[in-house]
């Protein structure tokens, strides 16, 4: 049959259409293959019920073999002789129409009879009966297939059925054909025939079945929403991948879901192979008794004649069965005769006789027609399709010879040698049939052929992929992705390229990078073969399919495939559909590994767009990506995305028109909304894509500049000093790549420096904007960020920094320091005037100190570095202005050891100053230092600066002094060096002329509350608890309220954080429970709130020496935080919130009640 006659909506019989026909005598002219039945026996759809319409349809039982290779015509005439004097009733027509269930033909044939007064009962009772119509879902496939009695289901008439109904995987293995190929014909039918008498059996579930219907049943879990019920059943079979089809290893497509099987249970064809007469009515039992008195003797003469019909008839074509086997026979002998006439002797044996078979395979024996060829007549040159297995023919032979000698002709001629024998032909075919080779299965029909030429072998290969892949490990099935490529860019038929390109993109379940590379480099290669056309119209829909798939190895195969594939595409689809689908990947992908390579395809994007409506787009993908919370898709828009999109502004003239300033406006806007808390995230964000675009600044200023056209590459071209620039961050924001080359980036830059020193920026628009916009507008800036802010400071210097290596020295030393200097104004005359110093208490100072000054590390640098901190130091010293702006400077560069001696240089020179108040601040800066020196620095320059000012004429130096020893305590841990500032300690605590230094104890309390909790345990124990007891114990008899108010403020923060030390019982009684106690006995007068916290730190310290067990396991939970009521703590944390606020407010919480 051929492929393009099957009809999915025919169930009729096609043979007995024929033979009615042909009764009727209704002459049609036929082609051979009408009206036989080659290899759709196999199929459960007759060919011909669309063709011609019966006109006269007779049951039949015939079980005849199809008959091949003869003229149908002659067929046709021995059927309509025999048949001619037959005339059929029309019960036995409506037993036919019921039968083959056309339904409606039947309900109009009713109709008719009953206008024309001839009333059929069987028809009447059959309608009459709603149990004819009631759908019945329980019914085996193999009781479907062999016809229940009148009481059956009634499937649905071929004229209503649609596509969505017909249950095609249940007949199919590929598509097309009924059963699985594997499963051998005689175990099918001995199934069916167990089953139909045995309905209550069922043979044990395959795993191939098992593994389909997991998947189905997963698949209905799903879709009802029994989520928790699905992953405990995909754990259970943690075997199976649930989200591919392929993985359950039967070659037939994915069936429909379980809500259709079940609706559709019912009306499942019946396959023609095994069918049975069955009269269709009501049983006798549901009649009454005078019915059935009434109707028996009609109904047994009805049936009576429909036996003696049937019988005639088989007679009939049991007489043509036996002349069409003779007819065979005789064909057969003609075309073993006409082989020997047509078969040219081989060159070199003329004389023996030329095989029968010498330009085709081995034939099948031929016998008496029970083993006939499937294919029609006039089919043996047509390529057999899925459901025609191509097997061994003897039709038409004249034909096939030829053609297949042709084929072969242009390879040469392939001759074998002949065996000097007189076997008969059919003699050795029938021995031959003795070698095993199996053509009648799918695998078989293409191993039997060899393809002959190049389409050939891409359909066989088209056909084959989807087999193969399935049973191939998954470890190794990028082995096939060059065959599946291969065959997709050369096979003929769209839809099968549309299949292997989704085999492709679903090849693996989740690709590692290897394998998505083996991907990736396949699609490139397709790309480059097929064109953008077939690109956007095969490759694209298979990443959109896959944007949202469950694994993000996919996902994250779709977003590289977009940028690999960007080069490829028609630019409107590109700067369109594929920027969409990376941006909505971008905004609602939950994988960081995702973004991150949607962010990289983006760049590519980037570099092959060309429409400027686009720019705006372009830039708040940059900004949507900068405020990802993952650091590497971050790190990718730094690297790919920010140097491609600068690249393209820089081509449409934007770079220094709109994409810095858009950058610098946000800045802007961030800091007036951030007068009263800085967002530091959002300004981190775009300073460092402004960062980022410093290289193609510079890369537009000097390919802008005056003198490009006198560049010569001719001649030795010196190389670039490896530290002239910073290093990049990506081979993208090197300024050599962005150029063209190293070579053309050296003359560029001799022409540069020269320019700069000699012939100044005259004619050099480029120049001009970064030095009389940029750089005013980023200074102004500078000055109105929080100098507090460690993270916006550190932001800034390292801008600066990298925008003035980049520039150069002489630009740096020429444009940018004397716009800070001018700004800055460190002048002799303006020291002691507090007017027009106000910036140095702002960031500038350590942004132009940490980011200018240290760009460059030679002798001069230094000494300029050095001068300008001492310069800040005495000005803020000498105007009591506040010392954050120095502090900050410290802080930045001291966290590089490089600055550590310059430092150390600069506190020097205020150790040895002449003023008391730069010493003060020389000693509070050390406190600064001291953290990041390492301890031999701080041994041999740290500690004899200080015991230096330590003995200093001024107290107030002196007392400066304490908070960097405290440091030393807490950080350093050579005893020796401890020792020296434990004795230092001492003689402020001891030394008479120190007893009545209000401010000097206060900053010795305060330190010990500070490095108490993280110095030696033996210097707390021996040091700090027992001073603070005495401190404790003499503010007792102070006799001024303020001084008394300022010490127990600080006491109390004091034991506070000591509190949460571990505390020897030695120490608990003698120290620390006589401190709180008298700081109790203060806070009784002067806060009765803090009085309920001391004593109940007092009675938990208390507790825990009469239980010294349990005081040991818990010596180190907090006194202060347990044992204490609710109320108690509610106040105290209520006085605690008012004790940071403002030193007036302190004075207050501690007023003496009236």
């Amino acid at each position: 049959m051929a492929a393009g006659n099957v009809n999915p909506f025919n169930l009729s019989d096609s043979e007995d259409e024929a033979d009615q026909r042909a009764e009727d005598g209704v002459h049609i002219e036929k082609s051979p293959n009408v009206g036989t039945q080659g290899p759709s026996s196999n199929n459960p759809f007759s060919p011909q019920a669309d063709a011609e319409p019966p006109a006269l349809l007779v049951s039949s039982t015939r079980t005849s073999p199809s008959v091949e290779g003869i003229s149908v015509s002659v067929a046709a005439a021995a059927m309509t002789v025999a048949l001619a004097e037959t005339r059929v009733s029309v019960d036995v027509i409506a037993a036919q129409l019921i039968r083959d269930h056309y339904i409606l033909t039947a309900l109009e044939f009713h109709t008719e009879l009953l206008e024309s007064g001839r009333e059929l009962p069987r028809l009447r009772d059959y309608f009459s009966n709603p149990g004819n119509f009631e759908r019945q879902t329980g019914t085996p496939p193999a009781c479907k297939e062999q016809g229940l009695g009148p009481g059956g289901p009634l499937n649905r008439a071929g004229s209503i059925s649609t596509l969505d109904s017909l249950d095609f995987a249940r007949y199919s293995d590929d598509g097309n054909r009924e059963s699985d190929e594997r499963v051998a014909e005689s175990d099918t039918q001995e199934r069916n025939k167990n089953y139909s008498s045995h309905p209550e059996t069922q043979e044990p579930i395959r795993p191939l079945e098992k593994r389909a219907l997991n998947f189905l049943v997963n698949e209905y879990l799903l879709k009802n929403e029994y989520k928790l019920s699905a992953i405990t059943f995909s754990d259970e079979n943690d075997d199976q991948d649930f989200e591919l089809w392929d993985d359950v290893g039967l070659n037939i497509p994915k069936p429909p879901d379980l809500l259709q099987i079940y609706r559709n249970c019912g009306s499942a064809l019946p396959s023609p192979r095994n069918t049975v007469d069955v009269a269709v009515g009501v049983e006798s039992g549901e009649l009454t008794g005078n019915y059935i008195t009434q109707k028996s003797d009609l109904l047994q003469q009805q049936q009576t004649e429909v036996v003696e019909e049937l019988e005639y008839q088989i007679s009939l074509l049991n007489e043509e069965k036996q002349s069409l086997a003779d007819h065979i026979k005789k064909l057969q002998s003609e075309i073993q005769s006409l082989r020997r006439t047509v078969s040219p002797p081989p060159p070199d044996q003329g004389s023996q006789p030329t095989p029968p078979s010498s330009s085709t395979p081995p034939q099948p024996p031929l016998d008496n027609g029970q083993y006939l060829d499937i294919r029609g007549a006039s089919e043996p040159d047509k390529p057999p399709t899925e459901s025609t297995p191509p097997t061994q023919t003897i039709s038409n032979p004249t034909h096939t010879s030829s053609q297949s000698h042709a084929k072969l002709k242009s390879r040469g001629t392939v001759v074998f040698d002949q065996p000097n024998r007189k076997l008969s032909p059919a003699f050795q075919q029938a021995l031959l049939s003795f070698c095993k080779m199996s053509a009648d299965s799918r695998l078989g029909a293409e191993v039997s052929r060899i393809a002959d030429n190049e389409e050939s072998v891409m359909l066989m290969l088209g056909r084959c992929l989807p087999h193969i892949v399935p049973n191939v490990l998954l470890a190794k099935r990028e082995e096939l992705i060059p065959l599946i490529l291969c065959t997709a860019c050369l096979h003929p038929e769209p839809k099968e390229r549309d299949q292997l390109l989704h085999i492709l993109f679903n090849l693996i379940k989740r690709p590692d990078d290897e394998q998505r590379q083996m991907i990736l480099t396949g699609c490139v290669a397709f790309a480059r073969h097929v064109g953008p056309t077939r690109v956007e119209a095969e490759l694209l829909p298979q990443c959109w399919e896959q944007i949202n798939h469950k694994y993000p190895e996919r996902r994250l195969l779709v977003a590289e495939a977009c940028g690999a594939l960007a080069p490829y595409l028609p630019k409107e689809i590109r700067s369109s559909l594929v920027l969409s689908m990376l941006q909505q990947m971008l905004a609602e992908d939950k994988a960081d590994m995702v973004r991150e390579a949607v962010v990289k395809s983006l760049a590519i994007i980037m570099g092959y767009i060309d429409d400027p409506d686009k720019y705006s787009q372009g830039f708040e993908l940059m900004l949507l990506s900068l405020g990802d919370p993952s650091e590497r898709v971050v790190s990718a828009i730094h690297q790919v995305f920010i140097p491609a999109f600068a690249a393209w502004t820089t081509e449409l003239g934007n770079l220094q028109t709109t994409l810095i300033p858009s950058l610098l406006a946000r800045i802007e806007k961030l800091l007036k909304q951030g007068e009263h808390g800085l967002d530091e995230h959002k300004l981190h964000m775009f300073l460092s894509a402004l960062q980022s675009l410093i290289p193609p600044l510079f890369s537009v200023v000097i390919q802008n500049a005056p003198f490009t056209h006198r560049v010569n590459l001719q001649g030795d071209i010196p190389p670039i000093e490896v530290t002239r620039f910073p290093r990049p961050a990506s081979p993208l924001q090197d300024i050599a790549t962005i150029v063209g080359s190293r070579e053309t980036l050296s003359a560029l830059l001799i022409l540069y420096d020269y320019q700069l020193e000699h012939e100044g920026t005259t004619g050099w628009d480029s120049l001009l904007w970064v030095v009389n916009q940029l750089l005013p507008q980023l200074i102004d800036i500078v000055g109105r960020i929080n100098v507090a802010s460690t993270t916006c400071v550190h932001e800034f210097s390292r801008f600066f920094w990298r925008l003035c290596r980049t520039f150069g020295k002489i630009f740096t030393n020429t444009k940018v320091k004397p716009q800070f200097q001018e700004i800055l104004r460190l002048s002799e005359e303006n020291v002691d005037a507090l007017t027009g110093n106000g910036i140095l208490t702002k960031a500038t100072v350590p942004i132009y100190a940490t980011g200018v000054l240290t760009c460059y590390n030679q002798d001069e640098d230094r000494k300029l570095l050095v001068g300008f901190l001492e310069d800040v130091m005495t000005t803020l010293s000498l105007s009591h202005a506040p010392l954050d702006s120095l502090k900050a400077s410290f802080v930045e560069l001291g966290a590089n050891p490089v600055y550590h001696e310059l430092l150390l240089t600069v506190l020097w020179y205020g150790v040895v100053h002449t003023s008391a108040l730069v010493r003060c601040t020389a000693a509070r800066m050390f406190e600064l230092l001291v953290k990041g020196v390492n301890e031999t620095l701080v041994a041999q320059r740290v500690v004899p600066a200080l015991i230096t000012l330590s003995s200093d004429p001024e107290i107030s130096v002196r007392i400066s002094t304490i908070p960097a020893f405290g440091t030393i305590m807490e950080t350093v841990t050579q005893k020796e060096l401890l020792e020296r500032v434990k004795m230092q300690l001492a003689s402020f605590l001891e030394d008479p002329q120190y007893q009545d230094q209000h401010s000097l104890h206060m900053e010795i309390i305060r330190t010990f509350g500070r490095v108490g909790p993280n110095a030696e345990p033996r210097f707390r124990d021996e040091f700090v608890l027992p001073h603070l007891h005495k401190l404790a114990l003499g503010n007792n008899v102070q006799a001024t309220e303020s001084k008394r108010i300022d010490i127990a403020t600080q006491l109390f923060e004091a034991y506070s954080a000591l509190s949460c030390c571990f505390i020897s019982e030695e120490l608990m009684v003698n120290h620390f429970l006589p401190g709180l106690r008298c700081l109790r006995t203060d806070m009784e007068q002067l806060s009765p709130e803090h009085e309920v916290i001391l004593s109940s730190m007092i009675k938990e310290g208390e507790i825990k020496v009469e239980n010294r067990g349990i005081g040991q396991a818990e010596g180190s939970v907090s006194i202060a935080a347990s044992l204490v009521g609710e109320d108690a703590k509610t106040k105290f944390l209520s006085k605690m919130g008012q004790l940071t606020t403002s030193g007036a407010m302190l004075a207050n919480v501690f007023q003496r009640k009236k």
